[in-house]
Parts: structure tokens; C-alpha cells; sequence
């Protein structure tokens, strides 16, 4: 198959976010905002968030929208002709205090639902302070008509605050404009009144998200959380999790199925928290099979299971290596064409052979890069594709299947267009036991390349790890001259559940051993020159990069810790008035290991200068867990700097709050480790 290229100006945009409303706005074209970028500070260019992401092809493949960040908090969601290099236009806004864009999708050609995200204060609990909010809404493809989609309670009424108001669970292509919804009902108080709402949890409604008419699918259940649908509008699947009487979950999750053209629920699987089990992830119609994730070999493969009430179980695929991580999904009803995992790069295995052949040729005519189907219009004849590498971080086209023709329309971070990246390169080093350890190596594009300045970077999570390519991070140390190491320590996830082990908190010190190990390979191999070692980290990596420092004190000279972990009772009890209080509490686990394993407890062993960054924010970790490792390193004679980002949560998504993190933690640095420059 040939490809034609064509370029055409990209739909970029910087915009001023002043919170949700419907008022339209012209955005730059790339070329412009690539300029106005262009003598900005490393700082700020590496730290700028995404001008591109989220992109979805509406059904009639006539329009593209995408998310798009302003230079410091907000969000605008942008809608563009997908056959024209007309500017876009703005449809929605969100200026990050405290709403947050998370995503958004087509309802009909000209309607389309997003998720809006923020962390709500709550002054009546002196347990529970931060609390997520998740709600759903449509706008016309102009901005205007903006709905909220939840089922609104009358508030004096209500007995209960609904966080998290539904999901999109099928978008009923045939219904343009109408959605189903899994969707949160509130019970209300039915003293003095006979009209009162009495249902409570989880249901599933088709709405109209125009007029908000509404019809219930599925009557809501208190313990459901989530269902699957046929992708014609059918509900098969129901996810339940049982919890105690005041709300609290068990971690354990039950499935149940539905025969075709049947109301009965029957068993379809029970998974214990962590454990093997059938997880249904997709339902095909046509083949009565619901496609689910189960352990083969101690790794996670795909499955398909019949719905017929047979319950006969196939292997579809698994790899002796690595776990399959996802499924690959296009179309409007979602249709499976093959899975993802990852090796040293993430790689996608098709069922689809006109998929597969598209793919092979996209790939040839994009060396290099990863390709990524990203949407499809409902015909699957107009495809958004994305394709990025470690040196590219991405891009978006337009394919026309008939004409062959593939159009260049955005990229994801324009004033990076001309800034020279460094290659990311897969290695494995070897662990103190001898076990060898897979990981990525960034280094400088230009200069020597052994005696240099060099960082340890553990990743978050601690069940995540890192992939091969663009990372902003990692990049932006990169350009300042440092080796960057990113290790995918024992804990992580993605390699079986042998290497999961107990994950990062109850089996720290696998994981951390593991992550010092990377710092003594820095060395011994050359790379890092041993007075000029670092460790940064995030979240768990930012905890990572403050107990690396308990169990070899000697080894780094600076510390750079982000929405740190510091002590995993502190962390236990932040979970307290949630529903996820116990599943979080058996993650973290009782016994020594709890104290040996939290560094504000260890303060007194530091020997190198430690940086704290933390939102006020953070739901995930709280800010007072830097505060609590500041006070204690203080206590103990240590030096450490504590910065705090009002308002902002744990991934601080601001680019002017980015780009001062990265100022100042290569400042940091260099005065740590006397470098100068």
C-alpha cells in the first residue's frame, strides 16, 4: 500500500481559559506558536503542557476535537474541520480552579460529551479534607447548549453527595445525540413527602443530551460500579464490588451475564483484590463472547468466554514475557482489532489482517514511529492516527482509506518541533542478587558521554512502569546535560505477578534495592560521575527517591522528591472516610516493614540535601506528607526546602507551575552537587 503525505496547517491552540462556558476563539496555527515559543527558556518549553490530546474524529469524519492546554492550568476543548486548515474553534473552557477537562467524545455529529475533574474542599470533616469530583457534560459542536448530564437530586433532600455522577457506557451511533449512561442515582429523605427518589447506586439510562429526557435501562444497584454494554445498546455484563454498611468496599469483584434476549443475571466470575480471575473487558454480539483479561503463567492474556450460558473459556493470546496490557478498540461500537503490551517498546498485536496490512504501511511510510489508531469515523473509512517515538512527542494525522491519502494536522507539542531530543534507549543492569533489571536510558544528544551529571528516576505507581517514548521529564534533564536512568524495578507492573511481587509497598525493599542498584550501575559503568549522582522521583518515585536514601545514605548527593509517600501510616490513614479505606489498607499491609519502610521515620541517616514539591491539592498523596518529611529532616539537622503549589493536585497540571518545578530542581542540583552553570 502507498501513503501519500500531504502537510497542512495544524490545529493548535493557546488559549485563555476563564472557566465552563460556550464562547468560541480562534486558535494560531503551528508555525505561529512555535515561534512565539521559540526563545522561551528550556524550563518552560519542556515543561509546557500538551497543545494537542484526547483527539477524537467525529462519526461522519467531517470534524476532530482535541484538548488543549494555556499556559498555565486550563483546558479548551477545540473542534476543527477535518477537511479544511481552518482555524479552529473553542467549545468549552475550564481554567483548572478548579475544573479540569479530562476527556471528550462525540455524541452525534454535532453534539459532544466531556468529563470535568476537580478536587473539592470539604470543611465539615476533619478526617477527609479533599474530595474528587468527576461530572459529565455536552455542548453543541459550537460551544453553545452546554447541559450538565447527572441525575440532580433536590439538594435539601439528598442523603448522600454524588462524587462521581456516571460514565458513557455505549454511544448508540443509530441515536444521534443520545447516550447510555451508567449513572449515579442519590436517594432522598422521604419524611413529610411521597416524592421522594428511593433509588440508590449505580443504574444505566439512555438520556438525551440535548433535552435530558431521560429512560432507565437498569433499575440502579447500590453495589454496582460499572457495567459493559454490546455496543448495540444492550447491557450484558454488570461489575459489582460488595461493601460494608457504611460504604466501605471489599476489593473483591464479582461479574455477572446476561443471556441474549434475557433480564436473568448469572455468575459470570469473582476476583479477589490482586488476585487471578475473569475480568470481561469487552462484549462482541455477534460471536456471544465477552473478551476478558485472566492470569496465564503468572501473566494477565486475553481471553474470550461464551455468553451462552456455557461459560467455555478461550486463550485468544499471551506472551511468555510480558503481561498483555489492553485492548485495541475502533469504531463507533468498539470493535476489537487486536491487543497491546510491552516489551522494551509497546508493541500491538492485530486480529484485524486489513488493520495489520494498514499498520505495516503506516509504518513505512512513518519510520520509526509507533503507530497509533486513534479514532475512526463511523464508516471506518476516515482514520485519526497518532504516531510519536522517543524523539518525537507525536502527532496526529488524517487517513482516507479510499484515497490513500495521509494528512499531517497537529502536533502535540509544537515548540518542541525544532529542539533536538534525546534518544531513549531499552536496557538491563544487574541487581545486587544478580537479577537483571529492564530500564530506560536517556542521555545528552550532544558532549561526552561518560563523567557526566546524572539522575536515578523511578517511576510512579508503584504498580505502573515506565515505556519507551517522549517523556517531558526525563527530556528536559536530558537537555540540561544529565544521564537520565528510568528503571522498571521489581514492583512494577507489566512483567507477571512474580515481578509485581507485593507491589512497592509491602515489598519496598525489593524495589528499592533494585532502585539503587541503577545508581551503582550509573557508576560502575562510567556514565555517572560518582559526586555527581542524583535521584528524582514522583509520587511512589518521589517516595523511591527519599528511602533510597535510608538504605544507602552515601550513594546520592541530591534529593528531588514530588508528591512523596514518607510514611505509609501516614498514607493509611489518609484513606479514612473513603470507600477504598480497606482495599488501600491491605495494599500498604501491617508488620516492621511499615516502619522500616517510611523515610520521615529515617530522617536522622540522610546525608544528602533533599527538595520537596507538593499541590495543596493532592488527593492521591496529601501535601502533608512533604510537610511532615521537611519538619522531620529539619528536626534532625538536615537540609531540605519544601515548596508548595496552592491549590494544584498530584500531577500539578499547570505549565507555569512545570516549568518553576524544573527551574528549580536543576538549580537544586547543580548547587548540591557543585556543578555550577
Amino acid at each position: 500500500m502507498t501513503i501519500l503525505k500531504n502537510r497542512r496547517a495544524a490545529m493548535v491552540a493557546a488559549v485563555a481559559i476563564c472557566g465552563i462556558c460556550g464562547i468560541g476563539s480562534a486558535a494560531p496555527n503551528i508555525k505561529e506558536s512555535a515561534a512565539t515559543n521559540s526563545t522561551s527558556d528550556t524550563a518552560a518549553l519542556f515543561g509546557a503542557r500538551e497543545s494537542v490530546w484526547g483527539a477524537k474524529l467525529s462519526p461522519d469524519g467531517q470534524h476532530v476535537l482535541y484538548l488543549s492546554a494555556d499556559h498555565a492550568a486550563g483546558t479548551g476543548l477545540m473542534v476543527a474541520n477535518a477537511n479544511s486548515s481552518a482555524p479552529p474553534k473553542l467549545a468549552m473552557l475550564t481554567d483548572g480552579a478548579p475544573n479540569q477537562l479530562r476527556w471528550c467524545d462525540w455524541a452525534g455529529n454535532d453534539r459532544i460529551v466531556c468529563s470535568v475533574y476537580f478536587i473539592a474542599n470539604d470543611h465539615t470533616n476533619d478526617i477527609v479534607d479533599l474530595a474528587s469530583v468527576y461530572r459529565l457534560v455536552a455542548v453543541d459542536i459550537d460551544g453553545s447548549h452546554p447541559t450538565a448530564l447527572q441525575q440532580t437530586p433536590r439538594t435539601n433532600l439528598a442523603l448522600r453527595v454524588s462524587q462521581y455522577d456516571g460514565s458513557v457506557i455505549d454511544w448508540m451511533q443509530s441515536k444521534n445525540g443520545k447516550v447510555l449512561m451508567a449513572r449515579d442515582h442519590v436517594p432522598e429523605q422521604d419524611v413529610g413527602t411521597h416524592l421522594a427518589h428511593t433509588d440508590n447506586g449505580l443504574g444505566v439510562d439512555l438520556v438525551d443530551t440535548r433535552t435530558l429526557a431521560t429512560s432507565m435501562v437498569e433499575r440502579p444497584a447500590p453495589n454496582a460500579v460499572d457495567y459493559i454494554t454490546d455496543g448495540q445498546g444492550v447491557v450484558r455484563i454488570m461489575h459489582t464490588m460488595s461493601s460494608s454498611g457504611i460504604g466501605v468496599l471489599s476489593g473483591v469483584d464479582s461479574y455477572s451475564y446476561r443471556l441474549p434476549n434475557s433480564r436473568e443475571w448469572r455468575t459470570f466470575s469473582v476476583v479477589p483484590q490482586d488476585g487471578p480471575g475473569l475480568r470481561p473487558e469487552i462484549v462482541d454480539p455477534v460471536a456471544n463472547v465477552a473478551y476478558c483479561f485472566d492470569r496465564q503463567g503468572g501473566r494477565d492474556a486475553l481471553y474470550r468466554v461464551s455468553l451462552d450460558g456455557s461459560m467455555n473459556k478461550q486463550l485468544v493470546y499471551s506472551d511468555p514475557k510480558v503481561d498483555i496490557d489492553g485492548t485495541v478498540r475502533l469504531g463507533r461500537q468498539g470493535k476489537l482489532i487486536g491487543v497491546t503490551m510491552i516489551d522494551e517498546k509497546r508493541q500491538v498485536v492485530f486480529f484485524d489482517k486489513d488493520y495489520q496490512g494498514l499498520a505495516n504501511a503506516l509504518s513505512k511510510a512513518l519510520p520509526g514511529q509507533q503507530i497509533e489508531f486513534a479514532s475512526s469515523s463511523a464508516d471506518e473509512q476516515t482514520l485519526l492516527i497518532f504516531a510519536g517515538s522517543d524523539t518525537d512527542p507525536g502527532r496526529y494525522y488524517i487517513f482516507d482509506r479510499k484515497t490513500k491519502h495521509l494528512n499531517e494536522i497537529a502536533l502535540v507539542r509544537p515548540a518542541l518541533e525544532h529542539v533536538a531530543l534525546a534518544p531513549q534507549t531499552a536496557i538491563t543492569y544487574r541487581a545486587s542478587d544478580g537479577t537483571m533489571i529492564p530500564a530506560y536510558l536517556t542521555m545528552p544528544v550532544n558532549g561526552p558521554k561518560k563523567g557526566l551529571p546524572a539522575i536515578v528516576m523511578p517511576h510512579g505507581g508503584p504498580s505502573a512502569r515506565d515505556e519507551w517514548g517522549f517523556d517531558w521529564l526525563p527530556q528536559f534533564f536530558a537537555a540540561q546535560g544529565y544521564a537520565v536512568i528510568q528503571p522498571n524495578y521489581r514492583g512494577s507492573a507489566g512483567y507477571g505477578e512474580d515481578w509485581l511481587m507485593k507491589q512497592g509497598f509491602q515489598s519496598w525493599s525489593t524495589a528499592i534495592g533494585d532502585v539503587v542498584d541503577a545508581g551503582r550501575w550509573l557508576v560502575s559503568s562510567g556514565i555517572a560521575a560518582p559526586d555527581h549522582l542524583a535521584i528524582v522521583g514522583w509520587s511512589y518515585g518521589g517516595y523511591a527517591a527519599l528511602q533510597a536514601n535510608v538504605v544507602d545514605p552515601d550513594l546520592f548527593k541530591a534529593v528531588v522528591a514530588i508528591a512523596p509517600v514518607t510514611d505509609f501510616d501516614a498514607l493509611r490513614a489518609e484513606s479514612i472516610g473513603f470507600t477504598n479505606d480497606k482495599i488501600v489498607s491491605r495494599e500498604i499491609g501491617f508488620g516492621p516493614h511499615v516502619a522500616a519502610g517510611s523515610p520521615a521515620r529515617h530522617a536522622d541517616v540522610f546525608k544528602a540535601p533533599v527538595m520537596l514539591f507538593h499541590g495543596t491539592s493532592d488527593l492521591n498523596v496529601r501535601a502533608a506528607e512533604s510537610q511532615l518529611m521537611s519538619d522531620r529532616l529539619h528536626a534532625a539537622g538536615k537540609k531540605a526546602t519544601l515548596v508548595l503549589y496552592p491549590g494544584l493536585d498530584h500531577p500539578l497540571p499547570s505549565s507555569e507551575i512545570r516549568a518553576d518545578l524544573l527551574r528549580r530542581s536543576d538549580a537544586f542540583l547543580r548547587q548540591s552537587m557543585h556543578m555550577g552553570g
